[in-house]
């Protein structure tokens, strides 16, 4: 369903559709970042021209440094947005006025001093053990089936696979089956910046993932979706056969911490718990690092705050004053 962000991309005037489409061309062909990477600049790039639209601005040409404070502070006060993604933003205009500097399209970039925030200080959110198991349970087989695959498998494999190996979601749907290693217990997987990494996935997963293969995949693929080659080879598929996308790997997620009465939840809260149990077990910073997938060790240390009781039972028992 197209959401009201991509039915207002139709009202871009024709300076600023012109200045995207070129924009993205130059991310996509010189710069050869990931295609995550160009869908993430391309969605704050729109953000940014239609918000300056709506300022009076028709043209990114004629850019003021106000206009761009102005649209930096409205992503906070007005979307919420958190202190990560409007530092990204921040990086997507300061590459795309950078770029029209550098083409001599602008004599001033209007960008130069804009500042980062402070590094972001929120705590990522994370459910306990106990929580984890009532998500992790919470897909059931429906009361009428009526001949349909038995999709609830395949979110049951998906959310033991995400917190036994810390995915993002984005990662979920990459996955190959050539990339599963069930008989070593490790699967492979396309991270950031197109970079792999092998990741354990634990005794449950792998049970889920099996049941999942053998019960729900085949009925997802039809003779005529194997003749089109519709699952891609990928491992996660949708009710179409086709290979799963990120949005419904959030809905699938929200949908079944819902029924296991947890409220609201999303993907990364399941990456933050994998993250935070293991460290809260004894776990090397180092070792979860690679895990993860970070490429700066500085952003696996905001797991390091996280059990304080940890802490506590720590000094109490090894410190002799403790």
């Amino acid at each position: 369903m197209p959401t009201a962000q991509n039915t207002r991309i139709d009202q871009l005037t024709e300076p600023n559709t012109l200045l995207r489409r070129r924009f993205i061309n130059f991310i996509r062909t010189e710069c050869g970042l990931a295609p995550s990477s160009i869908e993430a600049y391309s969605r704050d790039l729109e953000t940014l021209l239609l918000d300056l639209q709506d300022r009076g601005v028709s043209d990114a040409h004629n850019t003021l440094p106000e206009s761009l404070i102005a649209h930096i502070r409205s992503l906070t006060k007005d979307r919420g947005y958190a202190g990560t993604t409007v530092s990204r933003h921040i990086a997507t205009i300061k590459v795309f006025y950078r770029w029209l500097y550098a083409n001599d399209k602008i004599n001033d970039n209007p960008a130069d001093h804009l500042d980062q925030p402070a590094k972001w200080k929120k705590l990522p959110g994370v459910l306990s053990p106990n929580q984890m198991k009532k998500l992790l349970a919470a897909p059931q087989p429906p009361e009428k089936r009526n001949g349909q695959p038995p999709l609830y498998l395949r979110d049951r494999a998906i959310l033991e696979l995400m917190y036994a190996s810390g995915l993002r979601a984005s990662e979920v749907g990459s996955i190959s089956l050539a990339d599963l290693h069930e008989r070593v217990g490790v699967i492979r997987v396309l991270g950031k910046g197109d970079k792999h990494r092998l990741v354990p996935m634990g005794t449950p997963a792998i049970n889920a993932l099996d049941q999942y293969l053998k019960e729900c995949r085949p009925m997802l693929i039809t003779a005529e979706r194997a003749a089109e080659r519709r699952d891609q080879g990928k491992l996660f598929l949708s009710r179409t056969g086709r290979p799963i996308e990120r949005v419904r790997v959030w809905q699938l997620v929200k949908h079944w911490a819902a029924q296991a009465g947890l409220g609201k939840a999303h993907p990364h809260m399941l990456r933050h718990s994998f993250a935070t149990h293991l460290l809260a077990g004894g776990a090397d910073l180092r070792v979860v690092q690679d895990l993860l997938g970070h490429a700066d060790i500085t952003t696996t240390q905001i797991y390091t705050h996280v059990d304080r009781s940890k802490l506590r039972d720590t000094i109490k028992n090894l410190h002799p004053r403790g």
